[in-house]
């Protein structure tokens, strides 16, 4: 089953490295990796797209909450949640096919960033799901180079509101929002 753990974490060196390790460490793939600084500048949301069932995402969740600098750890997949992802896609633009192209793109509202007469560079936001398809419809065109940031992600509502499971992971005398 596919989870998003959205991870609060003390913005400091070397934190990501800390995360991505412990990860991999345990032999789990990460699908899909985002961190930036949040409100605060002290503190950065790290979004992790994983694959696995409950028990596994549990034991990944347990690891991080050992971490220092982890202040809070859910998995959005229990919950409503709003995810996005962006990407830039530069597809073969023969004249001939141009116009289809730039049909596709109108459909998934991609917006074309950049185009030369062999080339076309677009931009779409959306879920997962959006964004993988708009891939199938480009490759017939012939996908040159890409570029996906991975998902960001936020939960809808309150935590206890909407079923998200949080757990918070500050240790003593650290203080968590």
């Amino acid at each position: 089953m596919r989870h998003v753990l959205s991870i609060l974490v003390q913005n400091k060196f070397g934190v990501l490295a800390r995360v991505a390790g412990l990860i991999s460490a345990r032999g789990f793939n990460i699908d899909s990796l985002s961190v930036g600084e949040t409100e605060d500048p002290r503190i950065s949301r790290m979004c992790i797209v994983v694959q696995g069932d409950d028990s596994t995402i549990e034991q990944i969740i347990k690891q991080l909450r050992r971490l220092v600098e982890t202040l809070k750890i859910m998995d959005l997949a229990e919950g409503r949640y709003v995810e996005r992802e962006l990407i830039l896609l530069k597809v073969d633009a023969i004249p001939a096919r141009r116009l289809e192209i730039l049909q596709v793109a109108n459909v998934f509202g991609a917006k074309i960033m950049d185009m030369t007469a062999k080339e076309i560079i677009m931009e779409l936001a959306g879920e997962c799901g959006k964004v993988e398809a708009f891939i199938a419809m480009m490759k017939p065109y012939g996908i040159k180079e890409m570029a996906r940031t991975g998902t960001v992600a936020l939960a809808r509502g309150s935590p206890a509101s909407q079923g998200a499971s949080v757990r918070d992971a500050a240790p003593a005398g650290v203080n968590t929002l």
